[in-house]
């Protein structure tokens, strides 16, 4: 049985699809996995022991330049590749246009997805043969799970736990000694909705800071880099591995690890990671503090204590999940209490 996953992006949303992985190697024997992700996302899938193989796509970047030739030769590419097999199912986990376009691309003999009232474009529906109905109200995690079970009619018991199976690479920042004990802030978001207000990190920091961890500041792109510089030079001595002034297209660049040894500090703000270094980074966290972002639905798949704020999102179908202790607070309109998040990862570290 040759399985093809499809979804694409974003990375929060490929991580919370990777359950779906280990709930097919548990029911249907013999079973192999490819997986249709984004460029940058790929390493997500790519952790997962029970994928076979990652078909990278660049959509985001291709519909930009549709007339380069080189855009044109990227996508045949794709598309030699993604028929290379031909799928018993592909389940499209995404519900849009797009991705049942890549569905239908495939050489496949059957497609499912989610049904019309369930599906984000509801067009896309039409596409599938077999059509699952979830409740919007549905964690997106089980949304996912339940498409593929009502594709192979298995049930996934209502108590039963999501196996996210994600093995992360090694990394360590430069500047932290070896055995340190640390934890992942993580206060960038996409959207300025998504911010939760300085004051707040400030507290939670300086508690975790108390409580003898070094703090790991992550960020994404120039404004979220200068915003952790603020917010570590607060917290007492920094430690910042990134070169001022250079670029790379996403922020401040990284130079090569420095050959100094690590020095005792309360905050490190490393290079600009990739998704497979950030992986490593989180997988050895004693504790993570994010935004809805997906980061922190990483560090939570792979097992790590988890806190997720939300300021403009549904902390319950959203919420954060893996295998640590996980919490979830906040939503639309009501970013939550300093104190709620410093008990819960008080509750935690315990």
């Amino acid at each position: 049985m040759r399985v093809l996953i499809v979804k694409m992006s974003s990375m929060g949303d490929v991580v919370h699809a990777q359950p779906v992985v280990a709930d097919l190697h548990a029911n249907v024997p013999g079973v192999t996995i490819d997986w249709v992700c984004e460029k940058p996302f790929v390493p997500i899938p790519s952790m997962n022991p029970g994928v076979n193989r990652v078909i990278p796509i660049a959509l985001r970047a291709w519909r930009k330049k549709l007339g380069d030739e080189s855009v044109r030769a990227a996508i045949s590419d794709f598309i030699s590749r993604l028929r290379q097999t031909r799928y018993d199912w592909v389940i499209d986990c995404q519900g849009l246009i797009k991705s049942a376009a890549v569905a239908m691309a495939s050489r496949h003999g059957r497609l499912a997805g989610l049904s019309w009232t369930s599906a984000r474009e509801p067009i896309a529906s039409l596409a599938y043969h077999r059509r699952a109905l979830v409740p919007w109200s549905m964690p997106v995690v089980s949304r996912n799970r339940a498409i593929a079970a009502g594709a192979f009619g298995y049930a996934i018991a209502p108590d039963s736990r999501a196996n996210f199976g994600l093995v992360a690479p090694d990394y360590r920042p430069a500047g932290l000694a070896l055995g340190r004990r640390y934890a992942v802030l993580a206060p960038g978001a996409s959207r300025p909705g998504k911010l939760w207000a300085d004051a707040n990190w400030l507290d939670v920091a300086r508690d975790l800071s108390a409580r003898g961890l070094v703090l790991v500041w992550l960020w994404g792109g120039t404004d979220e880099y200068t915003r952790v510089v603020a917010l570590a030079g607060q917290c007492g001595s920094v430690h910042d591995e990134v070169t001022p002034g250079a670029s790379t297209g996403k922020g401040p660049s990284a130079h090569a690890a420095t050959a100094a040894p690590p020095i005792e500090v309360e905050s490190i703000i490393p290079p600009f990671l990739s998704v497979a270094d950030a992986a490593g980074l989180l997988a050895l966290a004693e504790v993570v503090v994010g935004l809805d972002t997906g980061f922190t639905h990483l560090a939570a798949a792979l097992g790590r204590p988890t806190v997720g704020i939300y300021c403009d999102s549904d902390s319950v179908q959203l919420a954060v999940s893996g295998d640590g202790p996980c919490a979830s607070f906040g939503g639309v309109g009501q970013p939550p209490a300093a104190g709620t998040v410093r008990d819960a990862i008080k509750g935690m570290l315990r």
